[in-house]
């Protein structure tokens, strides 16, 4: 429905402007010194970054009219927001804004209410968690979190789950020796497979830090949409393996859009 549709909030889709790089860096320079014109430029010029994403979630059922005014919230928050000082693009920077803001407008007009102390107990969880990630380099157990904010497991697991959707495909489904194995793991993609998404943010740039064995296996596994298990009989390994290297590829990757 939201690939199909042309004109979206009476915006045509057909017709979005594109900047070059140039024009973009001179737009945000004229935004930091407070020029509202190329503000509004700046904005139209990005809002296929926008559409491109609310494809994504073109299961939600939602109105695509709805998730494009949401998207476009996330996409001037990041503008508000960004550092053109830091070494990011800024199409890295608004993407997971601009996704935030849309994942909290389906949880919160999700036809299924959850209260506002569950809520609450779950986005201090979110946060807890991503924190002690970052300090640890790891992904914290329950009773990490729980030590962390002071709230029994047993409540943060239901809270959790009360704002979940029914399955996310980042449920682990197998752990051995510490390499966990996700349910998107076990998924090809064959819909996607070339597809660029979100006009390739910088993944070019960061795919040439990874050694030959790894290239080949983020290639494999995001861009023909390969599962681990496909991986590993194409390459010669075992699942363990792919899913170590995978981890070890992805890790390199986001530290080059730190």
């Amino acid at each position: 429905m939201i690939q199909s549709k042309v004109e979206i909030c009476g915006v045509n889709t057909s017709r979005l402007p594109l900047l070059d790089p140039e024009e973009k860096e001179s737009l945000f320079q004229r935004i930091t010194e407070g020029d509202s014109y190329a503000r509004e430029i700046y904005i139209k010029g990005n809002l296929r970054l926008v559409l491109s994403i609310i494809k994504r979630f073109s299961s939600s059922n939602e109105n695509a009219d709805d998730l494009f005014q949401i998207g476009c919230v996330g996409l001037i928050k990041a503008i508000d927001n960004f550092d053109p000082n830091l070494n990011v693009k800024f199409s890295t920077y608004a993407v997971p804004m601009i996704i935030g803001e849309i994942r909290r407008f389906l949880r919160d007009n999700s036809s299924l209410r959850v209260s506002r102390s569950l809520k609450d107990i779950a986005y201090k969880a979110i946060y807890a968690r991503d924190m002690l990630s970052k300090k640890n380099a790891k992904e914290p157990t329950i009773e990490e979190i729980s030590a962390e904010i002071g709230i029994s497991k047993e409540d943060i697991v239901y809270a959790l789950d009360a704002i979940q959707s029914p399955m996310s495909l980042y449920e682990p489904v197998y752990t051995d020796g510490g390499d966990t194995l996700y349910i998107c793991d076990q998924i090809s993609d064959k819909k996607n497979r070339e597809e660029n998404w979100v006009e390739q943010i910088s993944l070019r740039e960061a795919i040439n830090k990874l050694n030959p064995r790894e290239h080949e296996i983020i290639s494999l596994r995001f861009f023909e949409g390969k599962t681990q298990m496909e991986v590993a009989d194409i390459i010669g390994i075992s699942q363990a393996q792919v899913s170590r290297l995978e981890k070890n590829a992805l890790k390199t990757m986001r530290s080059f859009f730190v």
